[in-house]
């Protein structure tokens, strides 16, 4: 590296170009959209939203309902319809080092009109710090939707409890129960 470059412009080795390969989450009924920020590889494998079996988004939704927990897709996708959720991500594409939110550069913002102009989406909730940070720099001033930014159920987030993310998390479901109450 010469001196004049700076350490940000050199890739990170296991950094790649991802391109978002997941379908969202919605119907006509999703009134409350969670967003991500990239699908990890675990969970582009899967091909489902949150994958990972060690990410605690599906222990920490089914909790909010006081529900099993979901563990094929169909049922996770039933929890989200059931509860007037829609699941997406901020990002179309990036580059990224595995799973690592801190690695990411290049980031181009999702179309979150697929979902916007189908469903009656009153409430945005971002899941982790990058998410939020990039749905305000990058989407909320084109939908002009404001997010509310939760932690990361991501097995990064180490310093959060399932009981203090449970916690954090209940504002998605009196969002989701009052939205749907009125809709």
């Amino acid at each position: 590296m010469s001196p004049c470059e700076k350490a940000s412009d050199v890739s990170a080795p296991d950094e790649r170009l991802v391109v978002h390969p997941l379908t969202p989450v919605f119907d006509r009924q999703s009134c409350v959209l969670l967003l991500g920020t990239m699908p990890s590889p675990r969970s582009r494998e899967a091909g489902f939203h949150y994958g990972n079996p060690h990410n605690r988004f599906w222990r920490v939704l089914a909790a909010l309902w006081e529900e099993e927990v979901p563990t094929t897709i169909e049922a996770r996708r039933d929890l989200c319809y059931r509860h007037h959720i829609a699941l997406d991500d901020v990002l179309a594409s990036c580059r990224i080092a595995g799973a690592s939110d801190a690695s990411i550069r290049d980031p181009v913002p999702n179309d979150l009109s697929r979902v916007l102009d189908h469903a009656p989406i009153k409430y945005i909730f971002c899941t982790g710090t990058t998410a939020t940070r990039l749905y305000r720099r990058l989407i909320e001033p084109v939908c002009g939707i404001p997010c509310v930014g939760l932690p990361s159920t991501s097995p990064a987030n180490a310093r959060m409890g399932l009981d203090e993310l449970i916690c954090a998390y209940a504002p998605v479901r009196v969002a989701a129960e009052g939205s749907s109450s009125r809709s």
